[in-house]
């Protein structure tokens, strides 16, 4: 079972909720930081010591002694990582996504790959939880590579947790692919509705059941709670907004190690995300033929003031 937790924007307490809802799984459990260009759940989940690999990309290199200047290999490249402009060509390593084309293209055999480094894993295990953290290199332009190579760590059996980056670009779309479900960290303040409604079209677009944990409940209005009935999207948990827990997260100490009271808080919501991995499962038709269950989400126009649906009857389970 894979679980990504993602967030329309960063600050709404993804990694919080991650690491917490790792804890209180009550059974072995993989908790993969996928943020990896600002990494932090080891931060709660300290280590003595962690394995640490190198991670590498292919990228071309030319050998300008056979190169004869054709240019096949940079009208192949649409990303523009070789050029050559009526001469040998030039090489823009940041910009490589690795797909080996140039090389096939050559026609003198002059191009062949060499390993990039653009970050480092580090796998440890604390308290029953296996961290796996990516580390992304200052100066790497792009992270859904290294992002990848965190995810092939995910086991075949087990729970898998994915504390994916924040927003809703590449590098989330590379984390949340392929899971069971998203469970989705918002706020209940405009900025939180506005940014979620911008994740729940993501994730909609994805085809992925999803779920909403409203993180410091008590600090704004019921919008998000209007807008997630209005399109039919889960609640799976409430946060209250305590100073105690922002007091534990400042020195480091996940909520329910410094709040053992919490525990029960996050064990629900493992429960809930369980039955909802549930929507992911195959269903036999009547055709014979498989189908996931789940749908994607039509986002309807919504009332400014209130977050509610401002349309009446309209299907929640139709493409966007």
């Amino acid at each position: 079972m894979i679980i990504a937790i993602a967030s329309g924007k960063g600050g709404t307490g993804k990694t919080t909720v991650a690491v917490n809802l790792a804890l209180a799984w009550g059974a072995p459990v993989w908790l993969l930081d996928c943020d990896v260009e600002e990494p932090n759940a080891h931060l709660f989940l300290r280590a003595d010591s962690a394995q640490q690999e190198i991670i590498t990309v292919p990228v071309p290199q030319v050998d300008m002694a056979r190169c004869d200047a054709c240019g096949e290999c940079s009208r192949f490249c649409v990303y523009h990582a070789i050029v050559a402009p009526g001469t040998k060509p030039l090489v823009f390593r940041e910009l490589c996504h690795s797909c080996g084309g140039c090389a096939r293209v050559c026609p003198r055999g002059a191009i062949t790959e060499v390993a990039r480094r653009i970050g480092v894993i580090e796998t440890s295990e604390v308290e029953g939880v296996t961290l796996v953290g990516g580390h992304l290199d200052v100066g790497v332009a792009m992270s859904p590579p290294l992002i990848r190579a965190v995810k092939a760590r995910i086991p075949h059996d087990g729970v898998a947790l994915l504390d994916a980056p924040p927003g809703t670009s590449c590098p989330v779309i590379t984390a949340i692919r392929g899971a069971d479900a998203v469970v989705l960290v918002t706020e209940p303040t405009p900025f939180g509705l506005h940014d979620l409604t911008l994740a729940v079209q993501m994730v909609g677009a994805l085809g992925l059941p999803m779920g909403v944990v409203v993180n410091r409940v008590g600090i704004g209005d019921n919008r998000v709670h209007a807008f997630c009935a209005a399109h039919h999207i889960p609640v799976l948990q409430e946060i209250p907004d305590d100073r105690r827990i922002a007091e534990a997260y400042s020195q480091g100490i996940p909520i329910v190690e410094a709040l053992p009271e919490y525990r029960a808080l996050f064990r629900q919501l493992a429960e809930s995300v369980t039955a909802l991995c549930a929507a992911r499962r195959f269903v036999t038709q009547g055709d014979g033929h498989e189908h996931r269950g789940g749908g994607e989400t039509e986002l309807r126009p919504l009332n400014p003031a209130t977050g509610a649906s401002t349309t009446e009857g309209a299907n929640a389970n139709v493409r966007v």
